[in-house]
């Protein structure tokens, strides 16, 4: 059985997530951004005795991104994303400029993420979604076993992801939430990038952007 524990980072209000089976993790887009939000996650990974093995980004917008350097000096992983992010994450040093945010750059991607395929974490695994729209290579990542998406800034309570940014666009991201995301079921968990979580069937019924 897999576990979803949520962290707050960054004052883009990101919510880095770790996904583990209580001993191994998957860290899942670390916004992390100072050393005390890198102390805080570092010291919780402690306290729950897990150790990360995969670093994995569903899209590389500079909110999702600010740890990666930090998780591979620490923990020795290297970021994997679907290639059409691979822009954006080279990019993010700019992005920061542009806001005025100090960033430490991520070390070089790893391998590419594949959609379709399955990301194990022991008996377990997480099935890869392409949902772009919000960002070009953006991916979404599926347990069916244990009904929950990580669905990083696709889909939110009452809301979906901003297109105004460079590489989206609207109807491929309406496209990606009805197509995609719905099919999986209305009792699924939506873990957002942001805001609290809510489910497939909740937004289908009542997300104003979807009706």
């Amino acid at each position: 059985m897999l576990h979803v524990a949520s962290h707050t980072f960054n004052p883009f209000q990101e919510n880095t997530y770790v996904v583990h089976d209580g001993s191994q993790a998957i860290l899942i887009d670390p916004g992390c951004w100072n050393t005390e939000e890198e102390r805080h996650l570092e010291n919780w990974l402690t306290e729950n005795a897990l150790t990360p093995v995969r670093l994995v980004l569903t899209h590389a917008h500079i909110d999702h991104v600010f740890g990666c350097a930090w998780a591979h000096r620490r923990f020795g992983l290297l970021p994997e994303l679907h290639p059409a992010d691979r822009t954006l994450y080279d990019g993010a040093v700019q992005v920061a400029r542009m806001y005025g945010l100090p960033f430490e750059p991520g070390p070089a991607p790893g391998r590419d993420l594949v959609p379709g395929e399955a990301i194990t974490l022991g008996a377990d695994s997480l099935r890869v979604l392409f949902v772009p729209g919000h960002a070009p290579g953006h991916v979404a990542l599926f347990s069916d076993a244990d009904r929950f998406v990580i669905a990083g800034d696709v889909l939110f309570q009452n809301s979906i992801g901003r297109t105004d940014l460079p590489g989206g666009d609207l109807d491929t991201l309406l496209t990606s939430i009805r197509e995609v995301l719905f099919p999986l079921g209305d009792d699924v968990t939506v873990h957002a990038g942001h805001g609290p979580a809510t489910t497939i069937g909740r937004e289908r019924r009542m997300n104003p952007f979807l009706r």
